[in-house]
């Protein structure tokens, strides 16, 4: 039977729009192919003992996988739920507090804090009337860094924030940007404030139980019930070694949190999400996701990160707990986190739908960077390119030039010279109402100098030259730290300047 015209153009029709089905069916070729060697030749590369990653992208965990070990010289290896220090990538979590506030319409963007704390005050009244939420989450106050008040010393949230009134402005406010955590810690407190609810409660309550990340604490105190969990190293004099935890409690908002990447896999997705979880329920209102990435204050060169001597972006702001710059003709916001070491970086591409987290236990291990461009390179369709080797050079560049630097303000000393007395007269006890207390000791075993600032810096003090010594600290990755004592009109000591601030000697007469 031969068929008709009009079936003989129908099964050509047919066929016709068969064939782009079925070329549609040829899956096409995996983004990812090849990225679990080229994260793990990374890894061994920057020398880090455990390193996390996560990468996501329309709502689906493409990949994620642990590497190394949580301590090195211990087997236990890092995977998934591997607790690390996040560091201030908790910062984008405490700008996500302050908009569900807003969302409540418990407080707004603009208000004054002072309308939430009207015990918080600066040192300019007029910044303290003028001060607003959104200022505190932006590095924008026009205050200087002032991580002295709370790294490695036992201050309360409370005290922290109370001497803030003591601190010279940096710079006119609104006008530049200067990386700032104890702002961070104010807005904590305006969580609290506008909430009824303890910042830490609050990021349990409404980010981690809404979003079941399970594997996440708030705080370091709660470690101890964690066996999952990295330890810190840092390169002590050219090896890798375990160092000790640093306390990040006195601005905790600004960068307390640990977690896993399968933890913050699932903020990630929140966040691409427009504010949904997994299950849809909403927990951050559309508009209010949107005003996170809004760039607020644009950030100085100086203020930026090295990377972008590679990178070149056109364009580098802040957004509400959010770097942004620009990158290949896309907006990345990210962050990243660094305390004692450990290290950490969220990176989104939400145009694209595309998200990063990196988490590793080697101090400012820079891979992070890398991997999240090599990452957002693949899924992006960009050519490949050798990122971790880029960046390894860049940083051996930027740490010879500071050798060389220290080099040569060591061929300023003056040589052969002696402290004008003897080294019991430089012993007592130098404070300062807003650095604190300086207590400087003779060691009579030996007839040596010690110093001791809070609870992270004791170390030997040695002559260097005149009345100058270098507190060598005993937590050999803090370094070294001039130490310059100037005497008084009767040749006494009477200042200590010691790590940019002037402490006066307790006891003696004005």
């Amino acid at each position: 039977m031969k068929n008709s015209p009009a079936l003989a153009l129908f099964l050509c029709l047919a066929a016709a729009s068969a064939a782009p089905a079925a070329q549609k069916a040829v899956s096409r070729p995996d983004p990812l192919a090849g990225f679990d060697a080229q994260v793990a030749q990374a890894v061994k590369d920057w020398k880090a003992p455990g390193f996390a990653i996560a990468v996501v992208k329309n709502g689906t965990v493409l990949f994620a996988k642990g590497y190394g070990v949580r301590e090195l010289g211990k087997p236990d290896a890092v995977d998934v739920h591997t607790l690390f220090a996040i560091g201030s990538t908790t910062k984008a979590m405490t700008a996500a507090a302050i908009g569900m506030l807003v969302d409540d319409k418990k407080l707004g963007w603009d208000d004054p804090v002072t309308r939430h704390l009207p015990w918080f005050a600066l040192k300019d009244p007029a910044l303290t009337r003028e001060l607003t939420i959104r200022d505190l989450l932006t590095h924008r106050a026009g205050l200087p860094n002032a991580d002295f008040l709370w790294y490695g010393q036992p201050n309360s949230p409370r005290t922290i924030l109370d001497r803030m009134r003591l601190v010279d402005p940096a710079y006119p406010a609104r006008s530049s940007f200067i990386y700032q955590n104890v702002m961070y810690a104010a807005a904590g407190a305006v969580v609290e404030a506008a909430s009824g609810t303890p910042w830490q409660r609050f990021i349990e309550s409404r980010i981690f139980a809404p979003l079941d990340m399970k594997d996440s604490i708030v705080d370091s105190a709660a470690l101890g019930g964690h066996p999952n969990r990295a330890e810190p190293h840092d390169v002590i004099e050219g090896v890798v070694a375990r160092i000790e935890n640093a306390s990040v409690e006195g601005v905790a908002p600004a960068g307390s949190i640990w977690s896993s990447v399968d933890d913050m896999s699932k903020w990630m997705r929140l966040l691409l999400a427009g504010g949904t979880t997994k299950t849809g329920e909403r927990i951050l209102s559309e508009a209010t996701v949107s005003e996170l990435f809004q760039p607020q204050t644009m950030v100085t060169k100086a203020a930026f990160y090295p990377t972008a001597q590679i990178t070149r972006p056109n364009w580098t702001t802040y957004g509400l707990g959010w770097f942004q710059q620009d990158y290949a003709g896309l907006k990345i916001d990210f962050h990243t986190g660094s305390i004692d070491g450990m290290v950490a970086i969220c990176g989104l591409i939400r145009s694209e739908g595309i998200g990063v987290y990196v988490l590793a236990n080697l101090d400012h291990a820079e891979l992070r960077h890398a991997l999240m461009l090599t990452a957002f390179d693949r899924l992006t369709g960009r050519p490949a390119r050798d990122w971790s080797a880029e960046f390894q050079s860049l940083y051996a560049r930027l740490q010879k030039e500071a050798e060389e630097e220290e080099a040569r303000q060591d061929a300023r000393r003056t040589p052969g010279t002696k402290p004008s007395l003897p080294l019991s007269a430089y012993a007592g006890t130098y404070t300062d109402a807003l650095f604190g207390t300086v207590e400087v000791t003779l060691d009579p075993s030996d007839q040596s100098l010690h110093a001791r600032y809070g609870n992270a810096f004791t170390g030997k003090l040695e002559h260097w030259n005149f009345d100058t010594f270098r507190a060598q600290w005993d937590a050999k990755w803090r370094g070294h730290s001039p130490a310059a004592f100037i005497l008084d009109l009767n040749g006494k000591p009477d200042e200590l300047r010691l790590m940019g601030a002037v402490f006066r000697r307790k006891g003696e007469a004005r």
